[in-house]
């Protein structure tokens, strides 16, 4: 295995509200980008910034040295990847593969170990910071898989992110990720909390963020959601049914280890109730309407 002296050809399957932003920054870093999407309409703005678009994850695996996935659930990241005319059988032997989908620990090493069979390299590399974050090439990014692997991808990942980590062994970024979403989870029922109680005082929740971000109860939910729920804005940065997606996933593996999780059990709770009141597609702050009726 060998570096590319040259800029590698990148594609990037899923150009969501992440994905759109990732793909953004590599066509400016000078990357040849090569996109699919489920939807084309969404890629039309990247396509008009110099981005190929392709039919079919397949075509798009063979044009590319680094492929890299941003979609929604496991069940998308194991079509795109283990099924017919997929990722893993039409990528050239020497391809890297990332997926940056919050997915399962078992399913990124199942990728991974079909990859070695195919003289394929892959990485686990879920990201955090939302789409301020991606639009900011601020993420945080945490890898899985093997430590020279992600010495070459490191160039990439730094157009993207800010604080990239080598987690271990394939699946330990996907369980580094599931660590995050579990703080996020009980962090937010706290903040919604906070902000629902502030209102109920009659006090300036704006004001009241002003005193409380910046001491013991700061947070990145705090300041960064906080304000879109006083300004009662849940356009998504992050989308409910995804979080919960999310929250299945840290719920199964904990299980599979015999932890019991509290905090995130009763989150998923609330969000299922937010979800069953037509919030899937809202933005993970819209827990602040089911604690505020």
């Amino acid at each position: 295995m060998t570096a590319h002296t040259a800029k590698p050809i990148i594609g990037l399957i899923g150009t969501g509200v992440m994905g759109k932003s990732m793909a953004g920054h590599l066509i400016h870093a000078g990357y040849e980008v090569h996109v699919y999407t489920r939807t084309k309409a969404k890629a039309q703005e990247l396509l008009e910034k110099g981005a190929n678009w392709q039919d079919t994850p397949g075509a798009l695996a063979q044009k590319c040295q680094v492929i890299m996935t941003m979609v929604g659930f496991p069940s998308d990241v194991e079509d795109i990847y283990f099924g017919h005319n997929g990722i893993l059988a039409l990528a050239e032997p020497g391809s890297f593969l990332i997926d940056l989908t919050t997915s399962s620990p078992s399913l990124a090493k199942r990728i991974y170990e079909e990859a070695l069979t195919r003289q394929l390299f892959s990485l686990d590399a879920p990201v955090s910071g939302g789409d301020i974050g991606a639009r900011e090439a601020r993420l945080s990014i945490m890898v899985g898989g093997d430590r020279d692997v992600f010495e070459q991808m490191l160039p990439i990942f730094q157009k993207i992110g800010t604080n990239i980590v080598h987690q271990g062994e394939a699946g330990a970024g996907q369980h580094t990720k599931m660590c995050n979403q579990i703080a996020i989870a009980s962090n937010m029922m706290g903040v919604v909390e906070a902000l629902v109680y502030a209102k109920k005082a009659g006090l300036n929740p704006t004001t009241v963020l002003q005193s409380i971000e910046t001491g013991a109860a700061g947070s990145w939910s705090l300041s960064n959601l906080g304000p879109r729920m006083i300004a009662d804005n849940f356009a998504p940065g992050f989308y409910v049914k995804h979080f919960i997606k999310d929250m299945k996933i840290a719920l199964q593996s904990a299980e599979d280890m015999k932890v019991e999780l509290p905090g995130l059990t009763l989150a998923k709770s609330l969000y299922e109730q937010l979800a069953a009141m037509g919030e899937e597609e809202s933005g993970t702050q819209a827990l602040y309407k089911l604690i505020n009726k």
